[in-house]
């Protein structure tokens, strides 16, 4: 039986963690909302690599665009519940489209009869403003290597904050979708808005950050992918994140009771130090993080206490993540089973390539724009310390790229397999080859 929550103004604030990614399990929202006690509900969707999948699917269909998971599984099944019961929902599942989002999760709203405040957080496209930026001196280029910006872009989106995200909570919107926002602004929108922390409240922020941080990759941080594996309970039901904030600053990192998974210090040291480069300089738009004094202590089965973040003023500037068309993928894989299985599916998967090279210059077609030949089964992800080179039984996966879609015919003749004129043991493709646009993140 779900609990009703009671009204939490001024004192600790619990806010559920119900997804970690685009295609995260369709269990998270309805376990937060049943078993977790949660005054919130914050969703993470948008990895760079999904803005790319975006982007393309509202090519195909400019109503699209946005995580279509969001309305459709996580909500669909709780929304009543959650609009009965107060809780509040912010999700960046807007991805290229939050406008797009929203009118979906209104329709929803409609057909269930659920009175349903939305609010859309817009301003992380910088697409109108890219000639101003190329023009700019110094002129935007690629963070890491500097290069410039591609002639033709099809996405830009600015990460944003937590300010607007705070804003819309002010307002009373009862489910805030963003764009393009740090992981975790969602968590942090939601901490400025029930303890009044304001911009220049740097170690609160620090702290707010933080716990978007633990929460944002889901059960990343109840036991999955710890190293420590063999020691995580009950993967069936994994329980999903919660944290147990207050207004000083610390929070209390949980699960529902009764569910799969662990939570001790170990497991959330492991999400604390995800992908932020340096602990003592994690830098987000609203404060950059230090984390080098972040103590956590055990204070409870499944229970971990999180305090001791510091934050120093932001900087001036803002990161970008773009997208743009880099031509056309296409793979295939293969099973060649018997002995020396490894040795005969890399030299297939090179003569493969050789011998559609020639049909392409034959045509005039020119180079594949980048090639990879992997042996699955053989270690190829060690590259050279690969131990495993015996096995019986290997999966060749082919990929290439190739900046026009007729390159496509001649991957595709040649791309059969290659028996006679090959090694013995070849079996039936495992997966007919595909072809698709290829769209590259830039990130500057």
């Amino acid at each position: 039986m779900s609990q009703t929550i009671a009204p939490h103004h001024g004192r600790s604030v619990r806010i559920g963690g119900a997804s970690g990614f685009w295609g995260d399990s369709c269990v998270g929202a309805p376990q937060l909302v049943a078993r977790g006690c949660v005054h919130y509900l914050v969703f993470d969707y948008l990895a760079e690599l999904t803005m790319s999948i975006l982007a393309g699917a509202r090519l195909k269909k400019p109503e699209l665009g946005y995580a279509t998971d969001f309305v459709t599984t996580a909500m669909k099944p709780v929304l009543r519940e959650i609009a009965a019961r107060g809780i509040r929902v912010v999700s960046n599942a807007g991805g290229v489209n939050p406008e797009g989002c929203a009118a979906a999760l209104a329709t929803l709203a409609a057909e269930q009869g659920v009175s349903l405040r939305i609010a859309v957080v817009r301003g992380d496209d910088v697409l109108p403003a890219l000639d101003t930026l190329r023009a700019a001196e110094p002129p935007l280029r690629e963070m890491h290597s500097g290069a410039p910006l591609p002639a033709r872009l099809l996405t830009a989106n600015a990460y944003l904050g937590a300010l607007p995200i705070r804003a819309a909570l002010d307002a009373g919107a009862q489910v805030v979708i963003t764009g393009r926002c740090v992981d975790s602004a969602v968590t942090l929108g939601v901490l400025m808005h029930e303890f009044g922390w304001g911009p220049l409240d740097h170690d609160l922020l620090a702290a707010g950050s933080l716990a978007g941080h633990i929460l944002e990759c889901g059960c990343q941080a109840t036991g999955g992918l710890h190293t420590d594996w063999d020691q995580v309970p009950d993967w069936p039901d994994i329980g999903y994140p919660v944290a147990q904030c207050h207004a000083d600053g610390h929070f209390v990192v949980t699960k529902p009771e009764g569910t799969g998974g662990l939570v001790t210090p170990a497991v959330v040291a492991e999400q604390l130090l995800y992908e932020i480069h340096d602990p003592a300089r994690y830098v987000l738009p609203d404060v950059v993080c230090d984390f080098t004094r972040v103590q956590l202590r055990q204070v409870g089965p499944h229970q971990v206490e999180v305090s001791g973040a510091r934050g120093h003023p932001p900087t001036p500037t803002s990161k970008v993540s773009a997208t743009y068309v880099d031509g056309f993928r296409v793979s295939a894989q293969l099973t060649i089973v018997g002995l020396q299985a490894a040795a005969k599916a890399a030299r297939t998967g090179e003569a493969i390539l050789a011998r559609t090279r020639t049909l392409l210059h034959a045509q005039g077609l020119g180079d594949f724009s980048d090639t990879l030949v992997e042996v699955l089964g053989a270690e190829s992800c060690y590259g050279p310390h690969a131990r495993a080179q015996q096995t019986r039984e290997a999966v060749l996966r082919l990929s290439a790229t190739h900046p026009r879609r007729e390159g496509w015919n001649s991957w595709r003749a040649k791309s059969r397999p290659p028996a006679p004129p090959g090694p013995p043991g070849p079996r039936a493709p495992a997966a007919a080859p595909r072809c698709r646009p290829r769209s590259g993140p830039v990130r500057s």
